[in-house]
């Protein structure tokens, strides 16, 4: 009896253990749950001999895996989310080139009308301040605008038909002089020379008579093509200057709330930068026709009126436009004057350009609208591959508005956040919120 009452007490006792372990051992599997405690490999434990207790045995817990983005480094994370950002960019600017270069006509057709509004505008407002109502302030703003420049276009085309039979008689006595010039040369050039070289270029004319047919049937559709652009500019020009503030208006609404007010902001800054270009190369451009054209006048060149216009003309396209009317005059001078007249001229142009880009265009133009000279020949060049002429004259104003647009923009946020309204736009998200977070809870602490 006594025995059996032993071996009981023990296997009471032994229960007892057993009951506390699994109460403990439930405790720490709630706290490993709270994360209140490390991960341990649980064991089967023993009685008080040492020896381990009976019962099922239990599998090992792997400690929990890592966020994969609390893996990654920070600097990876940025790169990775400016990646997809810059994809998504290039995507959509290769779309607006697709469609840009499908519509070719009236987006260029839009870009001048954009121009000679800037242009003309401010005459619009001056009238008004006169006391006209505002659609006869139009209509005779735009009325005198175009028949101004259509009458340059006819006086172009006047001089040249006028001109066209002394400038044959001239240019054929000029390369006589200078098939002369080059048989006395130290170039050792021979007549059989010479007399190939013109049987060659007679030949090459005679055998691509279909290609210079084919160009001038295209040279046809390119002139239908101008003349629609012609109309489709006076039309918008006329609509712009009646009623361009509620264009505006409608456009804004177009713009999420968040960023109205900054773009309300930039968009008459914009403009005022493309009015004083406008106004600005106008001018210079003026001033450069004038002097060139009274220094080839002088000099006795042919056709010095048409070259003048011309000058004028290629003065809108920055950098190259000096260039090729330069060249132009320069060519004119050498095959109707000669040698001497053509460097005259040379100089002439050389010395009216050096005046321009150092004096006239600073003062004028003033660092409103001042691009950087890379920046002018690499949006000309961007802008005649994609549109030819007319995007060349269109990049170098659209470069100056969005470097004025994007300034704005940039000052307005900091302004924005120095005020303490956050910055403009939505917080960081994703993967980069991680280390936003994490720094401004560190700067919490602190």
């Amino acid at each position: 009896m006594a025995k059996r009452e032993g071996w009981l007490g023990r296997l009471g006792s032994r229960l007892n253990r057993m009951e506390a372990r699994l109460h403990e051992r439930r405790a720490e599997v709630e706290a490993e749950a709270r994360g209140d405690l490390p991960h341990s490999v649980p064991s089967n434990g023993g009685d008080a001999a040492g020896a381990p207790l009976p019962g099922p045995a239990t599998a090992p817990v792997l400690p929990d895996r890592p966020d994969p983005v609390s893996v990654v480094p920070w600097g990876m994370r940025v790169a990775a989310e400016v990646s997809w950002r810059l994809l998504l960019l290039a995507g959509m600017l290769w779309v607006l080139m697709k469609v840009i270069s499908e519509v070719r006509l009236v987006v260029l057709a839009f870009a001048a009308a954009m121009l000679v509004t800037a242009l003309l505008q401010p005459f619009v407002v001056r009238l008004r301040r006169l006391g006209l109502p505002r659609g006869l302030a139009t209509a005779v703003t735009a009325v005198l605008g175009f028949v101004i420049i259509g009458l340059v276009g006819w006086f172009v085309v006047w001089q040249v038909m006028e001109n066209l039979d002394d400038l044959s008689d001239r240019v054929r006595d000029g390369i006589n002089e200078l098939k002369l010039w080059a048989l006395d040369s130290p170039f050792h050039v021979t007549e059989k020379q010479i007399n190939d070289i013109a049987k060659n270029l007679s030949e090459t004319i005679g055998t691509n008579t279909e290609q210079i047919t084919s160009a001038g049937l295209q040279g046809v559709t390119v002139l239908v093509e101008v003349l629609t652009g012609i109309l489709l500019a006076m039309f918008s020009t006329l609509f712009l200057l009646y009623d361009g503030k509620r264009i505006w208006t409608w456009t804004l609404g177009l713009v999420p709330a968040a960023a109205r007010p900054g773009v309300a902001g930039a968009g008459p800054r914009a403009w005022r930068t493309l009015t004083a270009y406008v106004r600005g190369t106008v001018l210079v451009a003026l001033i450069d026709a004038i002097f060139i054209g009274l220094g080839i006048y002088f000099l006795d060149v042919p056709m010095a009126v048409p070259l003048a216009v011309f000058i004028f003309l290629f003065a809108f396209i920055p950098l190259v436009g000096a260039v090729v009317s330069g060249a132009l005059a320069v060519v004119v001078a050498l095959v109707t004057q000669g040698v001497f007249s053509a460097l005259m001229v040379l100089l002439v142009v050389l010395a009216v350009q050096q005046i321009e880009g150092h004096v006239l265009q600073p003062f004028i133009l003033g660092r409103a609208v001042r691009v950087h000279p890379l920046a002018v020949v690499l949006s000309v060049a961007a802008g005649g591959l994609i549109a030819g002429i007319g995007g060349a004259v269109v990049a170098v104003p659209l470069v100056a508005v969005t470097n004025t647009a994007v300034g704005y923009l940039r000052a307005y946020s900091r302004e924005q956040r120095h005020l303490g309204h956050g910055a403009v736009g939505p917080g960081p998200h994703g993967a980069t919120a991680l280390g936003s977070a994490a720094r401004e809870a560190g700067t919490g602490d602190q």
